[in-house]
């Protein structure tokens, strides 16, 4: 059976920057929901983490990573992680890209999501990293927001975007 993608939401950061974009009155009419994002912060780092909340708490997160970057494979836990923005010391003008997806959304049992991200440099030192998630909540994710990690501002042309997926 074929998924198909509706548009839900989208959101482009302007010039004065954001530190978050929710997308806040998600309807419960598709099966699953799938974020895309492509990011730029303005932290000190090449890379820099992108968080996630469901419906404003980010309680009861808990994320096992694995990631390469450029010489070595690592694998991490974390709590609400969500991909990867590229920062101001990675290469002028480049951006992270990130794609998490989000399976029975407005079920009654735990949200589980898994994702994948790569940071953009023309350097020796770039990451790429893959994300499984689970949120110990059996509430319906009505509202779901991305934050830059430490305190950063999401630069001018950040776009995020937020698709319904029904089974045809």
């Amino acid at each position: 059976m074929p998924n198909t993608f509706e548009l839900i939401a989208s959101s482009a950061v302007g010039s004065g920057g954001a530190s978050s974009i929710t997308f806040s009155s998600i309807p419960s009419t598709f099966t699953d929901l799938c974020i895309k994002f492509s990011a730029r912060d303005n932290s000190s780092f090449i890379a820099n983490n992108i968080d996630l909340s469901f419906n404003g708490s980010t309680a009861s997160f808990s994320v096992r990573s694995l990631y390469g970057n450029g010489t070595s494979a690592l694998s991490i836990t974390q709590s609400n992680a969500a991909g990867l923005a590229a920062a101001a010391n990675a290469t002028a003008n480049t951006f992270g890209n990130s794609e998490f997806y989000i399976p029975n959304y407005a079920g009654s049992t735990n949200k589980s999501y898994s994702g994948d991200s790569v940071s953009e440099n023309n350097a020796t030192e770039a990451y790429d990293w893959f994300y499984a998630g689970l949120r110990s909540n059996t509430a319906a994710i009505t509202s779901i927001t991305i934050t830059a990690g430490s305190s950063a501002t999401f630069q001018n042309h950040s776009n995020f975007y937020l698709y319904g997926v029904k089974n045809a």
